[in-house]
Formats: structure tokens, C-alpha cells, sequence
């Protein structure tokens, strides 16, 4: 029966437990905002730095929403982390996650020539490896939270505007970053396949420049935050609450419909041709 004039509730979250990677800060610490102000009543964050978590632990109680916010530190670059993290979560969540948030990444830039092998290698263990890792084995607790609801359990993986165009070469090249985001869009979109018919919609995020701790050094050699937002057609870089709506959308009753998708998070840019100059 469709719900189409209880809009009140359409993009409410209420009552839901959502899991952040990465939430300690940037684009996670924005999307477990949304959460709990959307109505989470339970959220679980991750990151490798403990002390990092607890001060995003306390930011986070201090919306006074009455959520439980806690945190479970973990390095899911490793497979044995990523177990570990499920296996703990696991009780702290009664054994339901109706939304996960697959956010920890990392990016490296340097020379084609010099670019090691260990670095290609610990961007991809963390962009890909780990965020199907994280999935999988999250998998049971994502089914134990569409049988006690009835509704759909959400995944978003964060990408990046660098999976769907090609990003920064020369001295600061990003090879393997943006391989990693190609790989993670697309693998996204196998899952959804994968995991649709069991009451789990997956879709991808593709932010474009944020202004961040991890894009603060890109954005300087770049010309600034306000030089870069003039080569969008929205005529800026992205804000908290863009991903924000984003994510509590996708995350929302409103979204339900949505599977498989990647939506790019940057005022179009991705969409300008390199002869255009705005």
C-alpha cells in the first residue's frame, strides 16, 4: 500500500542503527551527523585513531538527540581487523544494522615513476578490499535487521568524482586512488545485484572536493577553495549538508527505490568537458 501523504516520515530514520567507518571526522563525521539527526537511535563509529573516535563520540552526543553513539576503533585495512570489528559490533548492535556506511578510505599521490608498490597496495587493501570485507561479513546483521523491520537495510560505499573521471597525474598522480574508486563504484553495483533480492539496497556516493583534512593539501596546490568551486556549473565545492541529504536520502523511506545507483556529489563537475571554461 503506498505511503505517498505520510511525507512526515518519509526521510525519517527513526528507530534505526546505523554503522559509520571512517566517522571520526570529514565526510563520515557529516554522514553520522545526518544520521542521528535524521533519527537514528543507535550509532555505531570507526577509525583507526581511538582518540579521534571519542572526540567524534562527543560531538556527536552533543546534537542531544537521545541516541546511543559509541565507537569500536579498528584498522579494516586488515582482514583480521575487519573481523574483529564485525565480531564486537556485533553485540553492540543486538545483531541488527539497518544502515552501514562503508567510508574509511585513504588516497596517496606521487610520481608514475616513483609510485611504490606499497602504496598502490594500501590504498586498494583499504578502498576495496576491506569495504568488501566489511559487507560480506556485515551481511547477517544487515538480514537481522530486515526481519525484526520489515523494511529495507541500506549500504552506502563512498566513492569519488576521481572513480568516474580521470584524476590527478604528474607529480601528485593518484593511480591508484582513482582505481580504487572505479573498483568501488563497481563493485557496489554487483552487490546491489547480490544482495537486493535479500532486503539490502546498495548505492555509492561520488563526492567531488570537500574541503577536509584529506583534501586541504589538493586544495591548496589547486588555487584555493574558492578557485576551484568556479570550475563547477554549481559555482562551489561541496558543504556538510550536501552529503548530509544525500546520505539520509538514500538512507530514507525516500530512497527505497534507489539500488545499485551512483550519485555524484559535485555540483556537476563531473560533467564539464576539459575544453570548458566557466
Amino acid at each position: 500500500m503506498s505511503r505517498i501523504h505520510d511525507y512526515s516520515s518519509l526521510f525519517s530514520l527513526a528507530g534505526k542503527t546505523a554503522v559509520v567507518t571512517g566517522g571520526s571526522r570529514g565526510l563520515g563525521l557529516h554522514a553520522a551527523t545526518g544520521l542521528i539527526l535524521a533519527g537514528c537511535t543507535k550509532l555505531v563509529i570507526t577509525s583507526r585513531n581511538a582518540d579521534a573516535c571519542a572526540d567524534a563520540v562527543k560531538s556527536l552526543r552533543s546534537l542531544s538527540t537521545g541516541a546511543i553513539v559509541l565507537s569500536l576503533p579498528a584498522n579494516l585495512s586488515s582482514p583480521s581487523e575487519v573481523e574483529r570489528f564485525v565480531k564486537e559490533l556485533t553485540p553492540m548492535t543486538d545483531g541488527r544494522v539497518d544502515i552501514l556506511i562503508a567510508n574509511a578510505g585513504a588516497t596517496w599521490g606521487e610520481s608514475f615513476d616513483t609510485h611504490s608498490d606499497a602504496a598502490f597496495d594500501k590504498v586498494m587493501n583499504l578502498n576495496v578490499r576491506s569495504v568488501f570485507n566489511l559487507i560480506r561479513l556485515c551481511t547477517p546483521l544487515l538480514e537481522g535487521a530486515v526481519k525484526r523491520s520489515g523494511e529495507k537495510a541500506r549500504v552506502i560505499t563512498v566513492g569519488s568524482i576521481a572513480g568516474l573521471q580521470v584524476g590527478a597525474i604528474g607529480e601528485h598522480g593518484t593511480y591508484g586512488y582513482a582505481a580504487s574508486k572505479a573498483a568501488v563504484l563497481h563493485l557496489t553495483k554487483h552487490l546491489a545485484i547480490e544482495l537486493g533480492p535479500r532486503g539490502i539496497l546498495l548505492n555509492a556516493i561520488a563526492p567531488g572536493l570537500f574541503p577536509s583534512k584529506m583534501t586541504g593539501a589538493i586544495i591548496a596546490r589547486s588555487g584555493g577553495e574558492e578557485s576551484l568551486g568556479k570550475e563547477s556549473p554549481n559555482g562551489r565545492l561541496g558543504k556538510p549538508e550536501d552529503i548530509v541529504g544525500s546520505v539520509v536520502f538514500l538512507c530514507s523511506r525516500a530512497g527505497e527505490h534507489v539500488n545499485g545507483a551512483v550519485l555524484p556529489i559535485d555540483g556537476g563537475k563531473h560533467v564539464v568537458p576539459s575544453w570548458v571554461k566557466l
